[in-house]
């Protein structure tokens, strides 16, 4: 499984906490939790929608760079 952590820094990084985002993204907050702690695997939908949400690449996200892309 793989595991997020930029989840986390960008929640933070837009000063949201678990609950405001989960009511942002309709989900269950224990579901959310899952992903930024890298017990579940998020769905690539949520990664679309997290990447336009923060405005980064999904690149970003996955780790893969550490440049923030904005997206266009």
């Amino acid at each position: 499984m793989r595991y997020y952590p930029r989840l986390r820094d960008l929640r933070e990084d837009m000063d949201l906490t678990q609950d405001e985002l989960v009511k942002i993204l309709n989900m269950h907050k224990t579901t959310y939790t899952n992903y930024e702690q890298g017990k579940r695997e998020p769905p690539f939908e949520l990664i679309i929608r997290l990447a336009k949400l923060y405005n980064v690449s999904i690149d970003y996200i996955a780790g893969f760079t550490d440049t923030k892309k904005t997206l266009k």
